[in-house]
């Protein structure tokens, strides 16, 4: 009964430990995105956004990293800025990746207020240990030469200010090409989504680590 009991024990030990490596393997990247109807899949169909998108990709290639769309339609800077302690408290994110500051842009809010409302938002990660990918934006030309250079202008300077990961476009290679737009001339449609998360994947990719083998498993 003595024998029986220590190799109970002995097996229960064992278990507990591969229950608690599969489970910090499964938690241990998570993927934030936290932005706005670029990111959310506004008019797309279910799974054909480009977070989808992504979250596929990383099943086949690094299934230990999971992803979390925290994307709202409409976002502005403000607002993100304004939920982002409790997403990060709901979701502790290794990595986010923060989309915001067009409806900003397009309501013509100021440049300061853009500025420090998304240095708040990444100040907020980093306190967390989260590490940021900033996506910028650009505008239509009709919203002048000096606001939306100042607007483009943002995203390096806080990137340089900060010391994290930018994607300086979003959409680039295809946003001044009105076949990968929807009929608004806003949204990115179907076709544009491949795009967008080969433009996010090109700067993921150098923040993701390879994942680590399951222990007890040869190679």
């Amino acid at each position: 009964m003595k024998y029986f009991l220590i190799v109970l024990c002995i097996l229960s030990g064992v278990a507990i430990n591969n229950a608690s490596a599969a489970s910090a393997a499964g938690t241990a990247g998570t993927i934030m995105v936290f932005g706005d109807s670029m990111s959310s899949g506004y008019g797309l169909p279910p799974e054909a956004g480009w977070v989808s998108l992504l979250k596929k990709r990383l099943q086949t290639q690094l299934p230990a990293y999971r992803v979390i769309n925290a994307s709202i339609s409409g976002e502005t800077t403000l607002s993100g800025r304004n939920r982002i302690e409790q997403a990060l408290k709901t979701h502790r994110p290794a990595i986010v990746i923060i989309e915001l500051g067009g409806n900003d842009g397009l309501r013509g809010s100021s440049i300061e207020s853009i500025r420090d409302n998304l240095g708040t938002i990444i100040e907020a990660c980093q306190r967390n240990q989260a590490a940021v990918l900033l996506a910028g934006m650009h505008l239509p030309p009709n919203y002048g030469i000096s606001y939306t250079q100042k607007f483009q202008d943002v995203y390096p300077q806080l990137a340089q200010r900060h010391q994290l990961r930018l994607l300086p476009f979003l959409l680039d290679g295809f946003g001044d090409k009105r076949e990968f737009f929807l009929t608004d001339g806003i949204h990115p449609n179907v076709q544009a989504q491949e795009k967008i998360l080969e433009n996010v994947w090109g700067v993921l990719r150098t923040m993701l680590k390879p994942q680590p083998p399951i222990a007890g498993r040869s190679a």
